[in-house]
């Protein structure tokens, strides 16, 4: 069963069409990527889910029923426009939102005192919101969305501000989460984190759904015969017309080349072992960010 079902959901501002039967299905304790550019519906979607805001038409199912109000309390929210209470001290904000979602007061400050020790943040507990860095806040909002263990987590932009080696923290943090146990939506415009931590997406261009599936099925399935070839001595491999093109430029090893249609691959390695040394051939799969531009230029 799907943790969440979004069936045939429909948006519509002052004129402007937000979402257009829009449907999303989420495995439970899946790490499912929302994507889309600027303007698509993705925040939209969010906020119906989180009953922020509520659809013109259409259902949103929680474990095969329809949500209602009482929901909110296993859902944590990470939006993408950061809201802290600056004149809060940390610990204290920590432990105010914890108690809002409905935590014992003991309970949240000892979990408060567990994710502050984890985020490097526990000499920060008595300082103001508005004294630490970006990077802290958003730290800090992070643990006030998570810390009571709500069984659906929606983060939007999670890792807007963050350098390289807090993102790869806050990566770290989310499949452990899904290790845990939790079901996470995942919005982002970073396509390097959602081929390293995401199992299924679903892609939004003008307000519909225009691609959805198993990220590892999506590249597959958008793969061009493409082939990067070592050879000894490094070698740059001359073009075949009968079996491949060389293509330039690419970032890889060696030789990159394109297979014609019908030829095979062993077809292809038959020649290049009669020529040269063959010491290695990888195929060469789309990113997630070239899928991503190719799909919504070709849905514009």
């Amino acid at each position: 069963m799907n943790f969440i079902d979004v069936n045939s959901v429909v948006k519509q501002y002052d004129g402007h069409l937000a979402l257009d039967h829009v449907d999303l299905h989420v495995p439970q304790g899946c790490i499912y990527g929302l994507l889309g550019p600027n303007g698509a519906g993705k925040t939209s979607l969010i906020r119906i889910i989180n009953r922020i805001t509520h659809a013109d038409s259409g259902t949103v199912l929680l474990n095969g029923r329809e949500m209602v109000q009482g929901d909110i309390a296993n859902i944590g929210y990470l939006p993408e426009e950061r809201g802290l209470y600056k004149k809060l001290k940390v610990g204290d904000e920590i432990v105010y939102l914890a108690r809002l979602k409905g935590m014992p007061k003991r309970l949240a400050v000892s979990e408060m005192e567990k994710w502050l020790k984890r985020f490097d943040l526990t000499e920060w507990r008595n300082r103001k919101v508005e004294e630490l860095s970006k990077g802290m806040q958003q730290k800090v909002q992070f643990i006030t969305t998570v810390i009571h263990r709500p069984q659906l987590l929606i983060f939007d932009e999670p890792f807007s501000g963050f350098d390289p080696v807090n993102a790869e923290q806050l990566k770290r943090e989310i499949i452990q989460l899904r290790n845990e146990g939790a079901t996470i939506l995942f919005s982002t415009h970073n396509m390097a984190s959602v081929e390293e931590i995401c199992e299924k997406i679903t892609l939004i261009n003008h307000s519909r759904v225009v691609l959805e599936g198993r990220v590892d099925d999506i590249k597959q399935s958008h793969k061009e015969n493409l082939f990067a070839v070592t050879v000894a001595g490094g070698e740059q491999v001359k073009a075949c017309p009968n079996l491949f093109d060389v293509v330039p430029g690419g970032e890889h090893q060696g030789t990159l080349i394109k297979l014609n249609q019908g030829v095979s691959l062993r077809d292809a390695i038959a020649w290049l072992n009669d020529n040269y040394t063959l010491t290695g051939i990888t195929e060469q799969l789309p990113s997630m960010n070239e899928i991503f531009i190719e799909t919504v230029q070709s849905n514009a």
